[in-house]
């Protein structure tokens, strides 16, 4: 609604701020979905800059107030475009209506296992039922493709439910790391409301099971090509297996792509590419689409050519559409039929037409008609503005063309041209990102590489948000195809995106990847950065034992490599992870190397960072004086570089040695600064937990009203993040008020 006002009155969000005295960071965290509930202050500023009118405005504040659950607001509509054309399946549907009939009469959760052949219309059926009952469903529908036949690797659960719990409106850094706890997470959001959960492409009963809510009145509809018998027995699925469209059907959907004026005309043609498709719903449209862009084309003609003895998929069984795959693809001009042999190439799950340029090494200009010959066809689908995506069939029959029609040494430059178009991309959007880190160097880029970096931090971090998935997929494939050097390098790039989001899973397994590709390459730049951001990832998942293990091997190779600056990070890491094993003195010790090593290097970034670690560790074995001491030059630094977030942190540690101390004035002076810091950077957890400090201070200080308003503010904050600190908060308040 923000975004929508905003653009009515043709204000940029810089104008927004001006007008209402917000941050641009505010403005940009509240259109983003970032910040799920603002304040009431920031509602109110922006509702007088939109000048709305009185019931306009009633709806504008409405939408921003909580909910009286005490649940996210999140009602997510995830649901994609259901086909159009929907034909048929009217036995199906009125075993889904009858199902979700007697559920309303008795709550509970029912699940539906969808299954048949591939290209059958599982989908299909299961979105066009979703649609035509949403409005049943009030707490939102949820929508994801598990992708479990993908050559290349399919949705593990627990992506798929971190993708969930984040649409219901929990933010990213208070989603648990294990599948157990974001399963429980996930069942405790659902148990109140009555959701529709659509699981589409699963590979097993495995891998849907995490995803099943617990309680409620939800309904699941699951789609595989499995029966997920598991799934019948032990959780009561009501199974619908489909088959082939009945000859009725099939002319239906043949009338609604192309006419019934032409399929009358040709009535034995019809019928023949009836036959000759299996009635495989996919193989139809497919055949219709090709038709339906040719309206001059003979049906008998076409028809014809789906009897081609040299062109059959053989990985169906009862369907023979491999014949309108290869219509298609034979009805191509020569450089689309290429580029969609080389799309096979591609790890998946979608590519840009930046990807598809560098696949085939032309311009995107060159690119763009292209892709739009492959979607007029259907060989591919522009799934959202710019991204295109293949189906699992039409995927594997691009890559068996490409095996069998494109040398060995083309489909190498090809990949060459692809790892080395997403490496020089990530590259300066993860600089964007995290300008404070030490970097790496980059291998050169290709002559042909044609990249458009992202420039600014917004636009970077937008940029990996739509290119996660792919650059993962593209590190594995990089190691296992001998690109070791772009996939350490491009696993680098990914961990600027996924350490501030928390994402350790996704960084443990690229760095894995990483590691390996640089060990078989014997890079030891590569093996030192890959065993450091595992170490981080283990930290962070826990594997304390491992992490330290390498670290220390992190260390040894960036010492034989003679790299002080990242052995200075590294031993900054050593002294984290010491104090969290509570072993503060030697984390000084490698606090301390560190420091030393920074200087040596000229690095004041890091010199300040590491400062300030230092500061705190001194406070963690109660020194602290020297606390403040090594604080106070930490702070120094970092205003004169205006790191402002690194100040926040830095006034937060010193806030707690003078606390410590018993100066609270000057403590809560720190706080009070600490806070305005974190705030303008919007780094609202982190202004919530010096809030409670603050609190802790101010009630030492027998000022009760400032305690209370200090942790009424924390209370707020946590309850937009979703973090239980809130119960925590409000239990200080509680006993305040006794």
């Amino acid at each position: 609604m923000v975004a929508a006002h905003r653009r009515r009155l043709g204000l940029t969000q810089e104008d927004l701020a001006t007008a209402t005295g917000l941050s641009v960071r505010s403005i940009r965290d509240v259109e983003n979905g970032r910040v799920v509930r603002p304040r009431p202050s920031t509602v109110r500023l922006l509702a007088d800059a939109f000048d709305l009118s009185a019931d306009d405005r009633s709806s504008f504040i409405r939408a921003a107030g909580p909910d009286p659950s005490g649940l996210p607001k999140e009602r997510p509509r995830q649901l994609p475009l259901a086909v159009p054309q929907f034909v048929g399946r009217h036995a199906e549907l009125a075993v889904l209506d009858a199902c979700l009939d007697e559920q309303v009469a008795r709550p509970s959760v029912v699940v539906f296992a969808v299954s048949g052949m591939p290209g059958i219309g599982k989908t299909s059926l299961a979105l066009h039922w979703a649609h035509r009952v949403a409005d049943r469903f009030p707490g939102g529908q949820l929508y994801v493709n598990l992708r479990g036949y993908d050559a290349m690797d399919a949705v593990e659960p627990a992506d798929a439910l971190r993708g969930f719990i984040e649409a219901l409106g929990v933010q990213p850094n208070r989603i648990p790391a294990d599948v157990e706890g974001r399963t429980g997470l996930y069942r405790s959001l659902l148990a109140h409301r009555r959701m529709l959960v659509v699981v589409d492409n699963a590979r097993d009963s495995a891998q849907v099971r995490p995803l099943l809510p617990g309680t409620g009145g939800c309904v699941v509809v699951v789609t595989s090509r499995d029966r997920l018998s598991d799934l019948i027995a032990a959780e009561c699925a009501q199974p619908l297996n489909l088959n082939v469209l009945t000859d009725d059907e099939s002319m239906s959907l043949l009338a609604a792509r192309l006419g019934a004026r032409r399929l009358a005309a040709e009535p034995v043609a019809a019928a023949d590419i009836i036959s000759a498709t299996g009635r495989l719903p996919l193989a139809l449209s497919i055949v219709a689409a090709h038709a339906a862009v040719h309206p001059g084309f003979p049906l008998d003609a076409i028809a014809a050519g789906l009897h081609a003895d040299d062109a059959r998929l053989d990985a169906l069984a009862d369907g023979d559409v491999r014949a309108a795959f290869s219509w298609s693809y034979l009805a191509l001009s020569r450089p689309a039929a290429r580029l969609f042999r080389l799309l096979g190439l591609h790890p998946g799950p979608d590519l840009t037409v930046g990807a598809a340029a560098a696949l085939l090494g032309r311009s995107p200009a060159d690119v763009t008609p292209l892709l739009r010959e492959l979607t007029r066809l259907h060989l591919l689908t522009e799934h959202v503005p710019g991204r295109y995506t293949f189906h699992d069939l039409l995927r594997a029959y691009a890559a068996e063309l490409t095996r069998s029609s494109e040398p060995a040494d083309e489909r190498r430059a090809a990949l060459h041209r692809l790892f080395d178009h997403y490496l020089h991309s990530a590259y300066p959007a993860a600089v964007s990102l995290q300008p404070q880190w030490t970097t790496i160097d980059p291998v050169e880029p290709l002559p042909s590489n044609a990249s458009s970096p992202a420039r600014g931090h917004d636009e970077a971090l937008a940029w990996f948000a739509a290119e996660h998935q792919v650059l993962v997929r593209a590190v594995r494939q990089a190691a296992e195809t001998g690109f070791d050097a772009y996939a350490w390098q491009l696993a680098w790039t990914l961990t600027t995106f996924f350490a501030p989001r928390g994402l350790w899973h996704d960084q443990f397994v690229v760095q894995q990847s990483a590691l390996a590709a640089a060990e078989r390459s014997d890079d030891l730049a590569g093996q030192a950065i890959a065993n450091r951001m595992l170490s981080r990832a283990e930290t962070r998942l826990g594997d304390l034992d491992n992490a330290e293990a390498r670290l220390r091997r992190a260390l040894d190779l960036y010492g034989r490599l003679g790299d002080p600056a990242n052995q200075a990070q590294t031993l900054h890491n050593h002294a984290e992870l010491c104090y969290m094993r509570g072993r503060p003195d030697e984390g000084l010790v490698h606090g301390y190397e560190a420091l030393r090593l920074y200087r040596l290097a000229g690095n004041r970034a890091g010199e300040a960072r590491t400062l300030n670690a230092i500061g705190w560790l001194h406070a963690a074995t109660g020194d602290y004086h020297q606390a403040i001491t090594s604080c106070a030059d930490a702070l120094a630094q970092q205003r004169a570089s205006d790191d402002r977030n690194g100040q926040a942190a830095t006034l937060d540690s010193l806030g707690f040695a003078y606390y410590r101390l018993g100066e609270h004035k000057r403590a809560a002076d720190c706080y009070e600064q600490a806070i305005q810091l974190f705030r303008d950077s919007a780094d609202r957890y982190h202004e919530a937990e010096t809030l409670l400090r603050l609190g802790e201070v101010r009630e030492a200080m027998a000022d009760t009203a400032e305690a209370a308003d200090a942790w009424r503010r924390a209370a707020r904050i946590f309850d937009d993040l979703g973090d239980p600190a809130a119960e925590d908060t409000r239990r200080r308040l509680a006993r305040l008020s006794r």
